[in-house]
C-alpha cells in the first residue's frame, strides 16, 4: 500500500502562490527547473498556507466551544506554551513560549483551548507585542473574567539570521488587565511562572 498525505489546501491559492515563488527563486539566480528546486514552489506555497492558517479561525469561538459554569475564582494558568509565528516585517519565524494567566468570574475553559487561542494569533504574520494583546483580548471577550495575564518569551530569526545578527537575545512581552493591574496578583503570577513545580 502506498504512502499518501491527507493535508488539504486550497488550489487556486497553492497554485497562485507556486508560480509567485517559482519566479522568486529564479530572481535569486536560481534554477526553479531543476530537480531539487521542482516542488519547492508548491511546498512553501503549502508551507505558508499552513503557517499562516490562524487567518481563518476565530479565538472566541474556540474558547466558546468549551465553556462551563463554575464558582471558581483562583488564578488558573497554563504556562511553557509552544509558540511559533512569522514576523511581519521579514516573514521569518519567532519562536518561544506563552504563559497565560486568567481569574474566572462564572465561567471557565478547557485548558487546551487556550493554547488553541495562542496558535490561532500565532499563525498569522506578526509582531510579538501584538500577539500577547489578541491573545489577552480574545480570553477577555470570550470569559469576562476578573483578569486576564499573558507573557510571551520569543527568540527572534530576523535579529539572528540578518541585521544585528544576535543569537542569544529573546525578547519577553506581556499584557494584564483586570485583577492583574494589581502588585500583589501579578506579583503572584510572575513567581509562579517563573517557579519550577516539580
Amino acid at each position: 500500500m502506498s504512502y499518501k498525505k491527507t493535508e488539504q489546501y486550497d488550489e487556486a491559492a497553492t497554485a497562485a502562490l507556486a508560480e509567485n515563488y517559482k519566479k522568486i527563486i529564479s530572481s535569486l539566480g536560481e534554477d526553479p527547473g531543476r530537480e531539487g528546486l521542482l516542488k519547492t514552489p508548491e511546498r512553501i506555497a503549502k508551507a505558508m498556507q499552513f503557517l499562516t492558517q490562524g487567518y481563518q479561525m476565530n479565538a472566541v469561538d474556540i474558547i466558546n466551544s468549551a465553556k462551563f459554569h463554575e464558582s471558581v475564582s483562583e488564578m488558573i494558568i497554563v504556562k511553557d506554551i509552544e509558540l511559533y509565528s512569522m514576523c511581519e516585517h521579514h516573514m521569518l519565524p519567532f519562536i518561544g513560549k506563552a504563559h497565560i494567566a486568567y481569574i474566572p468570574n462564572g465561567w471557565i475553559t478547557g485548558l487546551s483551548k487556550l493554547a488553541r487561542v495562542v496558535d490561532v494569533f500565532s499563525r498569522r504574520l506578526q509582531v510579538q507585542e501584538r500577539l500577547t494583546v489578541q491573545i489577552m483580548d480574545a480570553i477577555r471577550e470570550a470569559l469576562n473574567p476578573q483578569g486576564v495575564a499573558v507573557i510571551i518569551e520569543a527568540k527572534h530569526l530576523c535579529m539572528m539570521m540578518r541585521g544585528v545578527q544576535k543569537q542569544n537575545s529573546s525578547t519577553t512581552t506581556s499584557a494584564f488587565c483586570g485583577e492583574f493591574e494589581k502588585d500583589k496578583t501579578r506579583s503572584e503570577f510572575l513567581k509562579l511562572v517563573s517557579a519550577k513545580l516539580g
